[in-house]
C-alpha cells in the first residue's frame, strides 16, 4: 500500500482529465444548527453526492468533469454557475428543456443528520448510456459513481453500469460508492444493482452503515470479507469518524480519522472520495492518499452543507502540517 497506486501524470494532452463522475444534483436546504424548531430556518447550498464529490476534487487541484441532466429552471442554472466557477468541466451536462432539476432537505437532530427529497421525475432519471459519450472516458483516468445513480431510475442504473463496462474496457480506474438511501429503493435491488457496480469497480468506497444495510454484517472486518466475496479488489471502507479500513491485495490495514467539532457531516463521505481520488490520480500511495482524504472530510464536517465547507489543497495541507503529517 505504500507504493503508487496509479502512475503519475505524464505527457497528457490539454483536454485529458483525472476524473469524471456520473449522477444527480440538486439544490440543498440545510438546516441551521441549534435552530432546530419546526419553523426553523434553511441555508439554500448543493448537493449530491456524485457532484459534491467532484467538486471536491476539483479544489484538490484534480482535472474534472460531470455527466448529468437538469432541468432548464432556475436551480439547474445555479448549478451550472457552480460548476463553471469550481473548474469542472460541464461539455456531458444535458439540460433538459422543460425538466426539473431535484432538491432535497437536510435536518439536524440527536442522532445527526436526515435527508428529504424532492427529485421524483427529475431531469437525471431520464440520464441513458449515450450521455457518457465514449469520447469522454477516453479523456479521463478514473470514473466514479455511486449507488444514488444506480438507485434513481431504471435509465440511470443502465446508463451507470454501461459507463462503468465502458470505462474498464479502455482502461480507465473505476471507483464507487454505494452511499445506500433505504428511501430508494427496495433493498434487494439495491444489493443486486450495488453488488454488480461494486464488480465492475476497482475502488469500492463503501460506509460501515452501506455494509450492514446491504449484507447484514455487524463489523468492519465482517463487511470487508463480504466485499471480497463479492470479488472486489480494492476496499476502502469509511468508517465515520474512528477511523478508514484499507482492504487491498489480500492486505488489510487502518487510517485513524481526524477528531474535530463536527457541525454538518452530511457531505463529508463524498469529500472523502474526492479527495482519496485526486491524490491517488497524481501518483499517491493507497495509503497516503487515505490519510489525506480523512483530512480533507475531517475538515468538510467543520462547516455547514455538502460543498461550501470543502477544503483547497493549501487547506489541507496546512491542517496536516500543524499534525507533523505534511
Amino acid at each position: 500500500m505504500t507504493a503508487a497506486f496509479l502512475s503519475p501524470r505524464s505527457g497528457d494532452s490539454p483536454d485529458a482529465l483525472d476524473i469524471v463522475a456520473i449522477g444527480e444534483a440538486m439544490v440543498e436546504f440545510n438546516q441551521q444548527p441549534g435552530n432546530l424548531s419546526a419553523s426553523s430556518a434553511y441555508v439554500q447550498g448543493f448537493g449530491g453526492d456524485t457532484s459534491n464529490m467532484v467538486i471536491a476534487a476539483s479544489r484538490q487541484g484534480a482535472r474534472t468533469a460531470y455527466v448529468t441532466r437538469i432541468g432548464d429552471d432556475a436551480f439547474g442554472g445555479l448549478l451550472q454557475d457552480l460548476w463553471r466557477q469550481e473548474g469542472v468541466e460541464t461539455s456531458a451536462v444535458r439540460v433538459v428543456p422543460g425538466g426539473r432539476t431535484g432538491a432535497y432537505f437536510v435536518t439536524h437532530g440527536p442522532q445527526g443528520h436526515a435527508f428529504s427529497y424532492a427529485r421524483s421525475h427529475s431531469a437525471a432519471t431520464g440520464l441513458t448510456a449515450a450521455d457518457i459519450p465514449d469520447s469522454l472516458l477516453a479523456r479521463t483516468r478514473m470514473l466514479h459513481a455511486s449507488g444514488i445513480s444506480l438507485a434513481i431510475s431504471s435509465s440511470a442504473a443502465n446508463a451507470t453500469l454501461s459507463a462503468m463496462e465502458r470505462a474498464t474496457d479502455v482502461g480507465v480506474t473505476v471507483c464507487f460508492d454505494p452511499n445506500v438511501r433505504p428511501t430508494l429503493w427496495p433493498m434487494p435491488m439495491a444489493r443486486a444493482l450495488v453488488g454488480a457496480a461494486a464488480r465492475l469497480c476497482d475502488v469500492f468506497l463503501p460506509g460501515v452503515d452501506d455494509l450492514r444495510l446491504l449484507a447484514g454484517v455487524s463489523t468492519p472486518q465482517e463487511g470487508l470479507d463480504w466485499c471480497r466475496a463479492q470479488g472486489v479488489r480494492t476496499t476502502v471502507l469509511k468508517d465515520g469518524p474512528r477511523q478508514v479500513w484499507i482492504d487491498h491485495q489480500g492486505e488489510t490495514t487502518t487510517v485513524p480519522a481526524f477528531a474535530v467539532q463536527v457541525v454538518d457531516a452530511s457531505g463529508a463521505g463524498d469529500c472523502f472520495d474526492g479527495a482519496l481520488e485526486s491524490r491517488l490520480a497524481v501518483g499517491d500511495s493507497l495509503k497516503q492518499a487515505v490519510r489525506y482524504a480523512a483530512a480533507a472530510a475531517a475538515l468538510s464536517a467543520t462547516g455547514l452543507g455538502a460543498v461550501a465547507p470543502v477544503p483547497p489543497e493549501a487547506a489541507v495541507r496546512a491542517f496536516l502540517s500543524e499534525r507533523g503529517m505534511a
